[in-house]
């Protein structure tokens, strides 16, 4: 079985007729020469990815201690917004260099791409309820309130991270690449040999993780402790995209493609928290939910449904 990405749906822009003018604004407005670009025309991508101000640059002043608590809790989720937090994970384990890196769903790229349509929420989600997202699933928590200051705080650092950034236009490393489907179907087995080999050092053999003190110094990748079957990371092709563009840490590039689809369906092969819209049966969360191959939820490993009590 091959494994593959599904794109969010695009949503259409209205058509809007122009309001009756004098002929010779008319003519203007639809002359090509003195019309703005139309509103269905893609912009330019950009060649390079962005590179966010230096943290030497940071505000002082009121502003930049909110930009600074931002900072703060992408770093250190548990120490700061601890409430809201029901694992130990930081948002800077899968966005990497406190929200900068490329290819690792850099922060400053959500603010640049936000509000959009998303098929995981069925509507048009802004920064707050995206950010929101990411509490309920891959912190395991539960969502603050879109004026929480640790909201504020987030978008505010996002704001500034993209200072300079285009809207509107394609930039490259915005979120976790698009790998092609795997040459042979993604094996546990040979992820299994993958994740031995590069892996465990740092996130353990039982992939948990390591802690030095009150302190998580390695992530834990499955388990209770680690993203809900609800985060993106679940998905084979954001694990997989993400893992060869920057697994092992500061080595990004060198697994294979393949190795790098077959270590994601070895690590979400194993259980981890419960999808937070479970009702109650997890054949009709996979329906509703998960009904993809980028999904393992509700499928057999090992003798064991994945997302069952």
């Amino acid at each position: 079985m091959l494994f593959t990405r599904f794109a969010d749906k695009l949503v259409p822009s209205a058509a809007v007729p122009l309001a009756q003018t004098p002929a010779a604004e008319t003519a203007a407005v639809a002359s090509p020469a003195a019309s703005a670009p139309s509103a269905s025309a893609k912009p330019a991508a950009m060649t390079t990815a962005f590179t966010p101000p230096a943290e030497s640059a940071m505000p002082t002043g009121d502003y930049g201690k909110v930009i600074r608590l931002g900072q703060q809790v992408f770093m250190e989720t548990g120490k700061y917004a601890g409430r809201y937090v029901g694992n130990n994970l930081s948002c800077a384990n899968c966005h990497l260099d406190a929200g900068r890196k490329a290819d690792s769903a850099p922060l400053w790229a959500s603010f640049i791409h936000y509000p959009t349509f998303r098929s995981k929420t069925g509507q048009v989600d802004t920064l707050a309820s995206r950010i929101q997202g990411c509490f309920q699933f891959s912190m395991n928590g539960k969502a603050p309130a879109v004026d929480d200051e640790i909201i504020t705080a987030l978008q505010t650092y996002a704001f500034w991270l993209a200072k300079g950034a285009p809207v509107g236009t394609p930039v490259p490393g915005s979120g976790y690449p698009k790998l092609k489907k795997p040459a042979q179907s993604a094996d546990y087995a040979r992820g299994e040999k993958v994740y031995a080999q590069n892996c465990a050092l740092c996130h353990g053999a039982d992939g948990l993780g390591q802690r030095a003190g009150d302190k998580q110094v390695f992530p834990p990748l499955w388990g209770p402790k680690s993203y809900n079957w609800g985060a993106g990371m679940h998905q084979l092709a954001n694990a997989s995209g993400f893992i060869q563009a920057n697994m092992p840490l500061g080595k990004g590039g060198t697994l294979s493609e393949q190795d790098a689809w077959d270590v994601a369906v070895f690590m979400n092969s194993h259980e981890r928290s419960q999808d937070p819209r479970f009702k109650g049966s997890v054949a009709e969360t996979r329906k509703k939910y998960h009904d993809t191959d980028d999904s393992l939820y509700g499928m057999t490993v090992n003798g064991h449904v994945l997302g069952s009590p």
